[in-house]
């Protein structure tokens, strides 16, 4: 493109990625294909698809590592290009990496609930992979709501148990505190109408998610592009950025049953932390987790802020419980320069250890 076609561009953002030569559609943009690491699926269920990553250094950690994704969200923010990819990280440090990818939900999963998914589908993944590794136990990795599916699957799976799977519990952003989510309260309260939403479209639609998550930050795309603008120079920050955009705005559809039970038993009930939260028929108690325990937090994590997070380590039952708080927000704690620098080499030295 010439320098006269890229100034008959209509606004500054296309002008300065034509002038690193990248194609103007910001989804173009990508530098090749996302979520590329080699992989298999080893297991299926419905939407459900359980990946297998091959490993990528010589020795493996001999616990299994499996990571919990979010229902709303692509998985691929934890693998998005070579060097840019916790999972690829995890792989080269030497963990075996097992990965749940929750699917699009269609109309007629519109009833599947928080007892599918933590009683029935993480628990049909778990069996998967101590199948597939031969081993008795494994580590779970839970990223945002995927660690609040996480929490509650541990809450309710006994740690004394004699043939209790789960060895390690990572949490990366999980909400527990519903009172620390100040906006999606002031928004979701009791004048919000849920069964009229989900009436109309059996599932929460992925632009009604997406336009809910910008409303928590309204001007967050426009200072994203403005920032992105001063380092525009810096073409592999300018791709990052891209990529990271590109999951931002790629969300799925929110299964309706599970959306019914976070509105009312989560969000306005608070129950979780108040003990009383009820998943088939069992009583959630955050002190039954027993299990070595990391939660990873974003400082600046506009989704989970700090209030809504920080209860887990206090109340979780386990002896070996830490909380670590990087700088950084909800996506850059999982993605961004950060993750690489602080996040990922955090979580490396405390799960090696427990790993062996």
């Amino acid at each position: 493109m010439t320098a006269a076609q890229s100034q008959a561009l209509p606004n500054p953002m296309q002008r300065a990625l034509a002038r690193l030569g990248l194609p103007v559609d910001e989804a173009a943009a990508m530098a090749g294909p996302l979520g590329v690491t080699p992989k298999e699926t080893i297991h299926a269920c419905g939407t459900l698809k359980l990946h297998h990553y091959k490993p990528l250094a010589d020795s493996v950690y001999r616990v299994p590592v499996l990571v919990v994704t979010s229902l709303v969200n692509q998985p691929y923010i934890l693998d998005l290009v070579p060097g840019q990819s916790m999972v690829e990280f995890l792989l080269r440090q030497g963990f075996d990496v097992y990965l749940i990818e929750w699917g699009r939900p269609r109309r007629e999963h519109k009833d599947l609930t928080l007892e599918d998914h933590v009683l029935r589908l993480l628990p049909g993944c778990v069996d998967a992979v101590l199948r597939d590794s031969g081993e008795k136990e494994l580590s779970i990795i839970g990223y945002c709501v995927g660690g609040l599916l996480s929490v509650l699957y541990a809450a309710l799976t006994p740690s004394s148990a004699k043939a209790a799977p789960l060895k390690n519990l990572v949490c990366m952003a999980a909400p527990i505190n519903a009172d620390g989510l100040v906006s999606l309260k002031a928004w979701m309260g009791e004048g919000f109408d849920e069964e009229a939403l989900l009436e109309q479209y059996g599932n929460v639609p992925a632009d009604w998610v997406q336009n809910t998550l910008r409303a928590l930050r309204p001007f967050g795309k426009l200072a994203g592009a403005a920032n992105l603008l001063n380092q525009i120079d810096n073409e592999d920050t300018v791709r990052s950025n891209l990529r990271m955009g590109k999951w931002e705005s790629d969300n799925i559809p929110f299964p309706g049953g599970v959306f019914r039970q976070m509105v009312n038993d989560f969000l306005r009930g608070n129950q979780l932390v108040k003990g009383t939260w009820q998943v088939g028929g069992r009583r959630v108690e955050l002190s039954k987790i027993r299990q070595p325990l990391l939660h990873l937090l974003a400082q600046d994590d506009h989704i989970t802020p700090y209030a809504s997070a920080s209860d887990l380590v206090r109340l979780a039952g386990s002896r070996d419980k830490s909380e670590h708080v990087v700088k950084g927000g909800h996506v850059g704690l999982v993605a961004g320069r950060g993750a690489q620098t602080r996040m990922w080499p955090a979580l490396d030295a405390w799960l090696a250890p427990r790993s062996v």
